[in-house]
């Protein structure tokens, strides 16, 4: 786990930039129903400003709502790393499946027309995304990006 501010904000941004691209390409093939050279091209194109987006929730919201919470009712400085590392990366992932399936909703409408439909859209997204965000983060993203 990052020690400080500035391996906070590396360990963040190279996070930040693995989670939405996967995220973004999942989130496409769940959209065109296949996973295939077009969804990856597509999730690509997407992904700029949905990474600015994120960086910048997960920067200045999420992570100080997160690290606040698991602080002050979880976890304390003498706990082992591992509890500290499920209980931070485990809470984040919550608040950004959270935040990135709003942005998600939205960016559909913007592109279809139709935002009466997000909210419904919202809510079929957040366990969509939760059941693929949290074992990529516990399994891959996260034990790649802390070597």
């Amino acid at each position: 786990m990052p020690q400080n501010k500035r391996e906070s904000l590396i360990y963040t941004v190279i996070m930040c930039f693995f989670m939405v691209l996967w995220m973004s390409i999942y989130n496409v093939a769940l959209q065109y129903g296949a996973f295939n050279w077009e969804t990856v091209v597509t999730g690509w194109i997407g992904f700029p400003v949905a990474y600015l987006f994120a960086m910048c929730c997960d920067w200045f919201v999420v992570s100080r709502i997160v690290k606040g919470v698991a602080f002050r009712y979880l976890i304390s400085p003498q706990d082992s790393p591992l509890k500290k590392m499920l209980c931070i990366s485990g809470g984040m992932v919550v608040g950004m499946v959270f935040i990135m399936s709003l942005y998600g909703a939205c960016e559909g409408a913007f592109h279809t027309g139709n935002w009466k439909e997000v909210p419904a859209n919202w809510m079929i997204n957040i366990p969509r995304n939760f059941i693929m965000a949290l074992p990529v983060q516990f399994f891959l993203a996260g034990p790649l990006i802390r070597r």
